[in-house]
């Protein structure tokens, strides 16, 4: 209950705000021609493969939660189960839509399927509710990329080939190699400059991240046809329906606290820009994946707030 008193409605505001201005910044700096399309790429993979990995390292390096087998074991298998669940939600509902295969049902359902787990994700948890639960996230995060490019990719692809060589990327390698340091008790040893250092890399990943990711979307905004149905029936699944079955996982699964904390902030997030990439990979509807992502972003700063609120009472209180 104390938590639910601490974290009041002012200040889950506050402590998502930063993130969603981070967005709206880099609109502006679209507009402006300061961050351009051409810089989105080379600043994306520094982000990824570098920073990104130094502040999953910072947080995984020491975490108390993480030395528990069972912590990690239910943190993979949510994370791995969170994209299974949401895009069959959004098949079925996409079916009733009478949405097609090689029309946008299997785009619809992956968008809606799949929530923000990441640069937007990231910074509300440790805001929220500090250093511990991030680790967690990070783990859990793992689990979301395999099922990403493992289910995700062969039912958009239609294909049973799975590209295995994209799992091994700097997050995923990061998080793997930072439980073997804890479970082995050598992440002790990681401390001083090198340390350091790595706290200065990560701290920089979500600000430029932020800021590259309001960009993409406004050239989205501008190329995109939106059609009225996908909006809302898109919004109500990933803003609605979905939150719902993510916070009774956490109300009614034997989870750490910190998992469970994880999993509210992890409801309330808005679509992740992941199916737009594998919709133009592996020919979906990058359109479709487009004008969800950019419709239940913008109407989750004001969603955002009151279903962690409520996830908090109902989940922890």
């Amino acid at each position: 209950m104390d938590a639910v008193v601490v974290l009041s409605a002012n200040a889950i505001i506050t402590a998502v705000l930063p993130a969603y201005l981070l967005i709206v910044l880099g609109v502006l700096m679209r507009k402006a021609r300061i961050l351009r399309a051409e810089h989105d790429e080379p600043l994306m993979h520094a982000v990824y493969q570098i920073m990104y990995p130094c502040f999953i390292l910072d947080k995984i390096l020491g975490s108390q939660a993480l030395k528990q087998g069972s912590v990690v074991g239910w943190s993979l298998g949510i994370g791995f189960s969170e994209l299974l669940v949401g895009m069959a939600v959004g098949v079925i509902v996409g079916r009733w839509m009478q949405l097609q295969k090689g029309a946008g049902l299997r785009t619809f359902g992956f968008s809606v399927g799949i929530q923000n787990f990441g640069f937007t994700a990231i910074p509300i948890v440790q805001a929220l509710y500090g250093a511990a639960a991030v680790s967690v996230l990070m783990v859990h995060n793992l689990g979301v990329e395999l099922s990403i490019w493992t289910f995700g990719v062969m039912v958009m692809s239609n294909d049973k080939e799975i590209p295995w060589k994209k799992l091994i990327n700097g997050p995923a390698v990061s998080v793997v190699l930072g439980l073997l340091l804890v479970a082995c008790g050598l992440d002790r040893y990681f401390t001083g400059p090198v340390r350091e250092m790595m706290k200065w890399l990560g701290s920089g990943a979500f600000p430029t991240a932020l800021l590259v990711t309001g960009a993409i979307m406004i050239d989205m905004v501008q190329v995109e046809r939106p059609s009225l149905r996908i909006a809302l029936f898109g919004t109500a699944l990933r803003l609605g329906v979905i939150p719902m079955i993510i916070l009774s996982a956490a109300k009614f699964l034997p989870l750490a606290l910190e998992l469970k904390q994880v999993l509210i902030v992890q409801a309330a997030m808005p679509a992740a820009m992941s199916p737009l990439l594998i919709a133009k990979l592996y020919g979906g509807r990058p359109g479709i994946a487009a004008q969800i992502i950019v419709v239940t972003t913008a109407i989750s700063l004001l969603t955002l707030p009151a279903v962690i609120a409520f996830g908090i009472r109902w989940v922890l209180g």
